[in-house]
């Protein structure tokens, strides 16, 4: 399953920093076939410390982990919805990415210029929500003109989808995003094909940095501000130090923890966000296990068998005819998958099978 996730924000925010950061430890490109060779383009593992566990109970040769892909996108700038800068770059990057990462600064370095004169995390988040609906508003602004002679032929498609439309518009122009709305599935799917760039999912990434004045440490009153925003919109975030793990790209894990902990971070927020962006995107991992390697497989929460089955081969799919499952606490328990069917936690499921995150399975196909 292909993922991917821009990262967007204002310059000297920390974006790109955060890019070099989390692709330090890319996976194998050739595994990922969704993967490009664009610079701008990370493909990362989400960390999962079930994938260890599993190999050492299988022997496995290779540990395979669940990606997602980052975007690293051009910095936006107030007007990019009208082409200014490399506006119509960005949105066009956006575009043709899952969700949003938009990073947000929350420290004070007088050496780092911020492009609004000031930090001033807050306003940021409004210019880049302002250009992304703008830009939104535009679309849906075409949609409606271009279905004007559907509606003269007595379509009723387009009757409804004008009526939606309109009150979308309504809902863009008072500044709020369109995945705040409020819409049915059914509604959703009526305005898919317009790629709305605020109908993706949003995470807030609050970059600090080290022996800095930041915000939430000082718990300054525009740090209170932004907690409030995030209350109040239900919006998800989470607080990384993008400079510090770019310092420590060369060390290996042990030594990139002893670092941290001299400093008394207890983590660097790179883990915890892609852990996130995993989690916002309504995903989840199954496993595969055995000498060969052990594969964490991606598929949607809610998955049956034979869908998740599609994850490995489509043909599974189709063919699908029943599934050998233990859940990954029972395996770890039992200490094989033999001991785990005598202890009667091996079970087998049909194609109404709902998929639990962590189940180790074994397909049957015909």
């Amino acid at each position: 399953m292909s993922l991917s996730v821009g990262i967007v924000g204002l310059p000297n925010v920390g974006k790109s920093t955060l890019f070099t950061a989390l692709t330090n430890n890319e996976v194998l490109i050739a595994n990922y076939p969704f993967a490009t060779i664009d610079p701008a383009v990370g493909v990362v593992p989400v960390p999962d410390s079930r994938l260890q566990t599993l190999s050492d109970i299988s022997g496995s040769s290779e540990i395979i982990p669940a990606a997602i892909e980052f975007v690293d996108i051009a910095g936006l700038v107030k007007g990019a919805s009208a082409g200014e800068g490399l506006g119509n770059k960005f949105l066009a990057n956006i575009r043709e990415t899952d969700m949003i990462a938009e990073v947000v600064r929350i420290f004070e370095d007088s050496d780092i210029h911020h492009v609004s004169g000031g930090v001033d995390p807050m306003g940021d988040i409004e210019t880049i929500n302002l250009e992304l609906i703008m830009a939104d508003a535009e679309t849906v602004s075409k949609r409606v003109s271009n279905i004007e002679k559907d509606i003269k032929r007595g379509d009723k498609g387009a009757v409804a989808e004008k009526e939606l439309l309109t009150r979308l518009l309504e809902h863009l122009q008072a500044g709020h995003l369109a995945n705040k709305l409020g819409m049915t599935e059914e509604e959703e799917k009526v305005i898919k094909h317009l790629h709305l760039l605020t109908m993706k999912q949003f995470l807030y990434v609050c970059n600090k940095k080290q022996n800095s004045f930041n915000l939430d440490e000082h718990n300054d009153e525009r740090w209170q501000e932004l907690l409030q925003f995030f209350k109040d919109t239900g919006s998800e975030y989470v607080i990384v130090d993008a400079g510090m793990e770019h310092e420590l790209k060369d060390l290996n894990e042990d030594e990139k923890n002893e670092f941290r902990r001299e400093y008394g971070a207890q983590d660097s927020g790179v883990s915890a966000l892609i852990r996130a962006c995993y989690t916002r995107l309504g995903l989840m991992s199954y496993f595969t296990t055995g000498e060969k390697e052990t594969r964490a497989w991606t598929v949607k929460i809610g998955s049956t068998g034979p869908e998740a089955g599609a994850a490995i081969h489509t043909d599974f799919k189709d063919k699908y005819i029943r599934a050998q499952v233990v859940a990954f606490n029972d395996l770890v328990e039992a200490g094989s998958q033999a001991a785990a069917r005598d202890a009667g936690k091996l079970r087998t499921e049909g194609k109404e099978y709902v998929v639990q995150d962590g189940d180790v399975i074994e397909f049957m196909h015909s």
